[in-house]
């Protein structure tokens, strides 16, 4: 793969991530901020970039966004498909819950 699709990929994948943000920030910010895993102080941010401003963060050649399961157990428990996956889903929630918000400085 050529390191040009590579970057417009990482471009796509940027954007449709900064307006899935906004837009689930602009409908329930409180909801949004735990989804998202991020801090009040970076959702205010987020909520209230101009689409200019969007545009050239989502360039970037580095995703803006993250897996947060970075924890071996919560791997397993959401790429288990067993019975009852709206159960694993739930224990998926309350674990990533407990972790802290992301935070850039």
């Amino acid at each position: 793969m050529e390191t040009s699709q590579i970057h417009e990929e990482i471009r796509e994948i940027n954007l449709g991530y900064m307006l899935l943000a906004q837009r689930l920030l602009r409908e329930d910010k409180v909801t949004a901020m735990y989804r998202l895993g991020i801090s009040e102080d970076i959702a205010n941010i987020l909520e209230n970039l101009t689409s200019s401003q969007l545009l050239k963060m989502a360039n970037s050649n580095m995703l803006l966004c993250r897996f947060r399961f970075d924890d071996k157990l919560l791997t397993e428990i959401l790429s288990n498909h067993g019975r009852d996956r709206a159960l694993a889903q739930s224990h998926a929630a309350i674990l990533m819950s407990g972790s802290s918000t992301e935070i850039i400085a």
